[in-house]
């Protein structure tokens, strides 16, 4: 039986490993680290989540939840160890991202159909079966070898990452527990209150601190930065009340916090479920560490915070799939090799769990000489695969799941469209399950 070299030990390289093997393939999973680190990681585990420890909404009413509702049904292993290492989100689904990359990688190291090879690929196998899924951060020596491949096509933008604060050092008098819109005694997030004073010095604060510009940009004015992960500065900048309208509106408290309505609130989500760490939701930042520092401690209840990481900015490589790669994922111009996950153009940890699920389920019917008939357009899987294989936008702009990339219904009203959207999504989806 052949070997299916993997490239990347991130969310979708892991997800499709452990399909294939399960499927009987032998597959060998290549990782650089920890030998060669990237400048996000900060271990050798696979599926390390970088940016946050939240896969988004858990409701099948939001096109991330249909996408994991979806991934459930194909019995995603990835998804089996996320809900197995959850920590309180409210209506999201976050996990203890230690204990999660430890469970993963303890899966993969120990199936039977898995070699793990902790080594930088400098060379791509385009004579074998091969499914490049090196995440958004690859090697220059890897990208070099994909460039001879593809040409120049290859693009990118820069993402940034949210500060993680130490628990211990919170001042707990001045935050308060709860969700927006949650039941009294639901304490899955910290919040902190600010009234308008507070908030406009804030904003005043953040937009006024020294930013990192990362080598070879001499202004922001040409910086490519993803829309769906921008930093709390650059929302910030759009207008003074944007963050109140954003990550810190204040509605949705009422049942939870017994003070004066708060002009805005921050909020803090878990690490952990010891709840020893904290992130600043939607707070990713390119601020100076020094500047992270001053800032976040005017935030009420932060004044004296450790910071356990700073937010940070890097580069994130992808390709420009509609116009590369085949409808099963393939690589026009080396047919054998498959692309996956982020570099396939998606942006986030649910959408490259289902890149890798479905690049896997690709791989598998050309090994068993059967066709591969990709989800129908109308499910989350399947708008996911049109947008980064057919995508008319010129060049492919990375996206998370949105409904905005679903085919069109007729409905009247928001909410009665969506539950049209995730009606039709499941018909489609159980269709193509019983093909």
């Amino acid at each position: 039986m052949s070997d299916v070299s993997i490239i990347g030990g991130g969310l979708a390289g892991c997800e499709a490993a452990l399909v294939l093997a399960s499927r009987g393939w032998r597959v060998r999973l290549f990782e650089m680290r920890p030998g060669k680190m990237t400048p996000a990681h900060e271990t050798g585990e696979l599926g390390e989540l970088v940016c946050s420890n939240s896969l988004r909404s858990d409701r099948p009413v939001i096109a991330a939840g249909l996408l994991k509702e979806e991934l459930r049904k194909l019995k995603s292993p990835l998804m089996q160890t996320a809900d197995k290492t959850r920590v309180p989100a409210g209506g999201a689904l976050a996990v203890d991202r230690a204990v999660f990359a430890a469970t993963l990688t303890r899966l993969v190291d120990e199936h039977a159909n898995i070699k793990a090879v902790r080594e930088e690929v400098t060379e791509l196998p385009v004579q074998q079966p091969t499914i490049l899924a090196p995440g958004p951060l690859a090697s220059d020596a890897l990208m070099a070898c994909v460039e001879k491949v593809v040409g120049k096509q290859r693009l990118f933008f820069f993402d940034a990452i949210a500060p993680i604060l130490d628990a211990a050092t919170l001042n707990m008098e001045q935050l308060f527990y709860g969700s927006r819109n949650s039941p009294v005694g639901e304490n899955d997030y910290l919040n902190s209150p600010m009234n308008q004073e507070q908030y406009m010095a804030f904003v005043e604060a953040l937009l006024s601190a020294e930013k990192f510009v990362p080598h070879g940009f001499e202004t922001d004015d040409k910086l490519p930065l993803f829309d769906g992960c921008q930093p709390a500065e650059a929302i910030a900048a759009t207008g003074p009340l944007s963050l109140a309208f954003g990550p810190m509106r204040p509605a949705g408290f009422e049942n939870v916090y017994q003070g004066p309505r708060p002009f805005a609130v921050l909020q803090l989500r878990a690490e952990n479920l010891q709840r020893t760490a904290y992130n600043l939701v939607g707070f990713q930042t390119r601020l100076k560490q020094s500047e992270q520092k001053r800032v976040f401690r005017m935030v009420p209840g932060l004044e004296n915070a450790t910071f356990l990481r700073f937010g940070s900015l890097h580069r994130n490589s992808y390709l420009d799939g509609p116009r590369l790669l085949d409808t099963d994922l393939s690589l026009k111009d080396a047919s054998n090799v498959m692309v996956s996950g982020q570099f396939a153009g998606a942006e986030g940890y649910i959408e490259s769990i289902a890149l890798g699920h479905l690049t896997a389920l690709s791989m598998a019917d050309r090994l068993a000489d059967n066709p591969f008939v990709p989800p129908p357009e109308e499910t989350a899987l399947g708008s996911l695969h049109y947008h980064v294989t057919a995508s008319l936008v010129q060049p492919l702009q990375p996206s998370n799941i949105h409904w905005g990339l679903f085919p069109a219904i007729k409905a009247r009203g928001k909410r009665a469209r969506r539950e049209a959207m995730v009606a039709r999504a499941r018909q489609a989806m159980d269709g193509w399950l019983s093909a």
